[in-house]
Parts: C-alpha cells; sequence; structure tokens
C-alpha cells in the first residue's frame, strides 16, 4: 500500500515571533532554523509575526531587522524552502523583492478569508520570478465553505502552488474544518493546506480533520509556540502521522530534539491554554490580538475578556490592531 505523502511547514520563526514579541535573534534563527533543515521538514516559514514588513508601531517592531534575520537563516538552510508570509497591506511588492534577494524559496500570500482579490498583484509578481507560491486565506472561520471556494478560485486562477486555510482565532471545531477543506477538495485542482490554532485545545485535532478532508499540507512549530495559545505542535504532529502510516519526510526524533534544546529555553513562558487566549477561540478573535489585548486591559484596568469578546462581537480582524486600545477605552468609560 502506498502512503499518502504529507508536507509539513514550520512556521516556529513567524507565528512564535508573536509568542517572543518579535525578538529572536540572529543566533536563536540560525539554530532553529538549522536544527529544523537537519530535521526534514519541507518549508520553514520565517517573518515578522504579521508577515514581512510587519515591523512597525501597529504590529510591534522586530528586535532584529527580518532581512538580517532571513540572511542568517538562508546560511543554514540546505533543503527545505526558505520561506515568508506577506499580507497585502502590511507588507508590499518592495518589500518581497528585498526579501527574495535573501534567497527565499516560497511566499504565503495571506488576505482575510473574503478578500483574496487584493492578492492578485503579489502573487503574480512571486510567480514570475519562479518563487513556490501559496495563497493563504485568514479567519477562515468568518465564511461559509460556499464563499471559501469562490475565493479559492481567485487563487487558484492565479496558478498558487496550494491554498492554505487558517483558523486564526483558533475558532472552528473538527467538523468545522473538515466542511471547508472537503469543499475546496471538490472545488479546485490544486493542493489544500491548513494552519490551526490551539485557543480551544483542537489544533491537532483539526489538522487530522483537515488531513482526513483531503489536505496535503499542515503547519506546525515546535513546542506549539505562537499567537494565542499557540500551533499544531509540530513535533507531536509529526509523531502522530508517523504512527498514523503518512508519509513525512521530517525525522520524528530530531524534531523532538530541537523543540527540547532549541526552541524551548527561548520561549517567554510555555504555551499553555490561558483564559485569556480560550477566550480568543470562543469569542472568534484574530490569535496575534492576544498581546495587545494584554496591554490594553492593564492600561485601563479592565478585565480582558471583555475587550477580546466585544473585538469578536465586532468582527475585528488582522491589520485592526490599532483598534484594541479604542475599544478598551470605550469600555473603561461606559463602567461609569
Amino acid at each position: 500500500m502506498i502512503r499518502r505523502k504529507v508536507k509539513l511547514i514550520d512556521t516556529t520563526l513567524r507565528d512564535g515571533s508573536h509568542a517572543v514579541s518579535h525578538s529572536f535573534t540572529v543566533d536563536q534563527v540560525k539554530a532553529v532554523a538549522e536544527g529544523l533543515d537537519r530535521a526534514g521538514v519541507d518549508f520553514i516559514e520565517l517573518s515578522h509575526g504579521d508577515g514581512i514588513g510587519g515591523s512597525s508601531i501597529n504590529y510591534g517592531f522586530s528586535a532584529v531587522d527580518e532581512l538580517t534575520l532571513l540572511r542568517a537563516a538562508g546560511e543554514v538552510i540546505k533543503n527545505a524552502k526558505l520561506t515568508v508570509l506577506l499580507l497585502p497591506g502590511v507588507g508590499t511588492i518592495e518589500n518581497l523583492k528585498r526579501a527574495e534577494e535573501t534567497g527565499i524559496g516560497a511566499v504565503r500570500v495571506a488576505t482575510h478569508v473574503t478578500e483574496a482579490d487584493v492578492s492578485v498583484q503579489h502573487i503574480r509578481y512571486a510567480k514570475s520570478k519562479g518563487l513556490f507560491v501559496v495563497g493563504f486565506l485568514m479567519m477562515s472561520h468568518m465564511a461559509e465553505p460556499e464563499k471559501i471556494v469562490e475565493q479559492a478560485r481567485i487563487f487558484e486562477a492565479e496558478g498558487v502552488d496550494y491554498i492554505n486555510l487558517a483558523d486564526s482565532a483558533g475558532y472552528m471545531l473538527p467538523n468545522d474544518v473538515h466542511r471547508r477543506i472537503a469543499a475546496l477538495k471538490e472545488s479546485v485542482s490544486v493542493p489544500i493546506g491548513f494552519h490551526a490554532h490551539n485557543n480551544m485545545g483542537l489544533a491537532m485535532g483539526n489538522s487530522l480533520a483537515a488531513l482526513e478532508a483531503g489536505a496535503e499540507y499542515l503547519d506546525g512549530t515546535c513546542r506549539g509556540l505562537g499567537a494565542g495559545a499557540g500551533n499544531t505542535q509540530m513535533e507531536v504532529l509529526c509523531a502522530v502521522l508517523n504512527r498514523m502510516g503518512y508519509d513525512i519526510h521530517a525525522d520524528i526524533y530530531q524534531m523532538m530534539n530541537v523543540a527540547q534544546t532549541t526552541v524551548e529555553p527561548l520561549m517567554h513562558r510555555p504555551q499553555a491554554i490561558r483564559t485569556d487566549s480560550l477566550m480568543l477561540g470562543y469569542a472568534g478573535v484574530y490569535s496575534s490580538f492576544l498581546l495587545h489585548a494584554r496591554r490594553a486591559a492593564k492600561q485601563f484596568g479592565i478585565d480582558i475578556k471583555d475587550i477580546l469578546i466585544e473585538l469578536g462581537r465586532r468582527g475585528m480582524v488582522g491589520g485592526q490592531e490599532d483598534m484594541i486600545v479604542d475599544v478598551a477605552y470605550e469600555l473603561s468609560k461606559n463602567r461609569f
């Protein structure tokens, strides 16, 4: 029996950047990238947490310029594709040009789940340069399968190499994921991937639901390091997929070693499901809002749960981080 292949995208050095307030150093990036490459993951994603060009007052400044970090990673990666994330409106084609000069092999162009059309010029530029290109739909719980298929067809028409669906809020249940991935598999001809967040404790279950529905690419991070309660824990995912008989390129023992000896020591705190990260999933709030919401709650002396519930009620999405303080301010005034 032929074992089904699953490609692994490790985003410790991108989504994990949120959890360390974008403080990765050159030495840390080299150590993590070299370990992941040796372990055999297929893609290593490295950017500011909000993608290339994200270092700013709105999203948080990086301790080290991301181009410097990309060059450092490129020096030690021998087999995996060095990958960046680009959010149109945060990053630009000029940012992508600079990243390309560092030797990247792939770019994932990410938009809100209903706004794939804003990615077209970025995808066309990346394809013209021979990059491996992914169309990435964020906050996918906010659209029904039919709408997601409509948006995915925009990516498909531009020739992306695969389409990635992200549960950016960690909101979805396994059946929600299965329905969306299955609809894509039935409707588009390019492979499908999935990116989970663990805010409701379902990152692994949702990743397996995506796989069952036909996904061929799965995201994860070492120790689950990422925004909110983190992502699917990559070393655990590798072990589970190995037990299930899937064909993965990664060495599970090396993945465990990288997670324990390289990633865990640089974490600011254990990646746990705390009350505030649980509220992200429960309310359907973008996972990278967490640290911003914590700061706003402290500044205005209000319960972070109230902020997150209000953000979810308003349907706030990535790119609206500056509104978190406004929401907190309004809530603080309404107490009196």
